[in-house]
């Protein structure tokens, strides 16, 4: 009984408020997931238009990521965070607005993307040292395990419920929800007591330009000259180009292809997110069965024939049942390959190595959500195209077994026999 208690003792009020905050705010966010391509396709019915605000999404993180997250070391966190929620609730609401007046247009979409997405960057940045400031490091591992079935518990109940209120409202006016949220999330930030900072202070104001330029070239240096690193970049960035079209385009799809109505639609939204919260889960015990290359890579394999074997058959209960699994090993990649770069990355580096990783990975999605719409207008066929991208990540897969990436459980290995020089005898391995 002891244990039990000094963790909730330790985990404390100031926990609880932030994460009953993150809950609804997550529930508020997935109504805009769902809500924005909803609200594109009733707007244009193109793939194109589609396209164009998953990369209004993601262009802020290659263009800010890296200086952005840098910069959230150097002032008050909390205060950031809390601003950046107001700054939220404010972008969100202009969009309903706007449709309540009739003059809601597309790119006044792109435009709230843009700088929501941007704004999300520094309050994810703030989130990271969040949570090692509320709790105890025993705790750690309680606190981001609640933390992550929040984001997963609120993206499969947000999109049930948009489906059941977009029956007596506009995907539109689902965005107040979205601004009431990012309220919610910010008062529960301010009667937190705690500092996000160490000591209660800001990170160190004084460094310049030339010393956060100096960290981002390390890091680079770092991810290029180890091989794991550099082979996982550049299949993520592959990945990432030919996927980021299913999910982009997944309103069209299931419009055009599945003949789904607006609450099926939030439904398979909703189906992803249950996949992703059921693999999770079971993560652990398929890795401890499985070599990390037939975990991570066999994942890819089946998440893209999933996605192919749903084109084929062109029947919204299959692809409820697909769609599920496709999303859910799709992410069992992702925690196999974050948990090779937490076991081989110096802990001085991690936070550089991760944005950066990102930065590589997700620059391909842009580019990729609008070769897949070009290719959607070009064939005419949005089933075709999804069924091809199944191949295609599948082959990728593949591809990558004769890479560093195959040897994930000599990287892990080294790195536990030898944790101050892991890295250079990582670096030597391959």
């Amino acid at each position: 009984m002891t244990p039990p208690a000094r963790r909730r003792r330790t985990l404390g009020r100031d926990f609880w408020l932030y994460f009953s905050g993150q809950l609804i705010s997550q529930v508020g966010s997935s109504f805009t997931l769902f809500a924005l391509p909803l609200l594109v396709f009733k707007l244009t019915h193109s793939a194109t238009n589609l396209a164009l605000t998953t990369a209004a999404n993601f262009v802020p993180y290659l263009l800010f990521g890296l200086v952005l997250g840098a910069l959230a070391d150097r002032v008050n966190r909390k205060r950031m965070m809390l601003l950046t929620d107001l700054g939220r609730a404010a972008v969100i609401v202009v969009l309903p607005v706007l449709a309540l007046s009739g003059a809601l247009r597309v790119e006044d979409i792109y435009a709230v993307a843009f700088v929501q997405s941007t704004l999300g960057i520094l309050f994810n940045c703030g989130e990271f040292a969040a949570i090692p400031s509320l709790v105890g490091r025993d705790d750690l591992v309680a606190a981001n395990g609640r933390i992550m079935a929040t984001n997963s518990a609120g993206q499969i109940l947000g999109p049930i419920l948009a489906g059941v209120l977009v029956t007596v409202m506009s995907p539109a006016d689902l965005l107040f929800f979205d601004a009431a949220s990012f309220v919610v999330s910010a008062v529960s930030l301010a009667a937190i007591r705690r500092s996000f900072n160490a000591a209660g202070r800001p990170g160190p104001a004084s460094a310049g330009v030339a010393s956060l330029l100096r960290d981002v070239r390390a890091g680079l240096h770092y991810v290029w000259s180890q091989p794991v690193l550099r082979s996982i970049s550049l299949m993520m960035a592959l990945i990432n180009f030919v996927a980021s079209t299913e999910s982009s385009q997944l309103v069209l799809f299931a419009k055009r292809v599945l003949d789904a109505s607006d609450s099926e639609v939030a439904l398979l939204f909703a189906a992803g997110a249950a996949g992703v919260v059921v693999v999770s889960i079971s993560a652990g015990p398929i890795r401890r069965r499985l070599s990390f290359a037939v975990t991570a890579l066999g994942a890819l394999v089946i998440s893209g024939l999933a996605v192919t074997a749903m084109a084929l058959i062109g029947s919204y209960p299959a692809a409820l049942v697909l769609w599920t699994a496709s999303s859910g090993f799709g992410l069992l990649l992702n925690i196999n390959t974050a948990a090779l770069r937490q076991a081989i990355v110096p802990d001085e580096m991690y936070g550089r190595v991760v944005s950066i990783a990102q930065v590589l990975a997700w620059s391909a999605i842009p580019l990729g959500a609008l070769a897949g719409a070009a290719a959607i207008q070009l064939s005419g066929s949005a089933a075709g195209v999804y069924a091809a991208t199944g191949v295609l990540t599948a082959l990728i897969a593949l591809s990558f077994a004769m890479s560093p990436v195959a040897h994930g459980d000599r990287y892990l290995a080294t790195a536990a026999g030898t944790a101050p020089a892991g890295e250079a005898t990582v670096a030597k391995s391959a």
